[in-house]
């Protein structure tokens, strides 16, 4: 087997499309400019079937007109001055057990805390390399 590239790629810099997309319109485009005028009525008839029992009439008009609410979390004051994210994450276990915190915003507060954790983690070991370095003159 040849592990020479085929020469039909591209190179660097360079696009397969050097004068951009053709001028004109989509056939998407099209297509929704030719049903434009009909959509009031289209709407009508959905709703018509959806009040006349058809479920998945009444199930597209709803999903489509009235979209699912997204839920909003109300905002805590919640105390995570322990010396430790250990102590913070039991901080946030107990407000979750007492009902003061989502369940939901635990996972996530627990999740950052795990985070915080690896970036101090990360911190604490630049600074002992940085230290090993200098006690032996190595030049990073």
């Amino acid at each position: 087997m040849s592990n020479k590239k085929p020469s039909n790629l591209w190179k660097p810099g360079q696009t397969g499309n050097p004068k951009g997309r053709p001028p004109g319109r989509s056939q998407i485009t099209l297509l929704r400019e030719s049903i434009a005028g009909d959509v009031p009525e289209i709407l009508a008839g959905l709703v018509t079937a959806a009040k006349a029992g058809d479920v998945q009439a009444a199930r597209l008009v709803l999903e489509r007109v009235l979209p699912p609410v997204k839920p909003i979390e109300q905002a805590i004051e919640l105390d995570l001055t322990g010396d430790t994210l250990t102590d913070q994450g039991r901080a946030v276990l107990g407000a979750v057990s007492a009902g003061a915190l989502a369940p939901g915003q635990g996972s996530q507060l627990i999740a950052a805390i795990g985070a915080l954790a690896r970036v101090a983690e990360i911190d604490e070991l630049t600074a002992r390399i940085t230290a090993l370095e200098g006690k032996h003159h190595v030049k990073p």
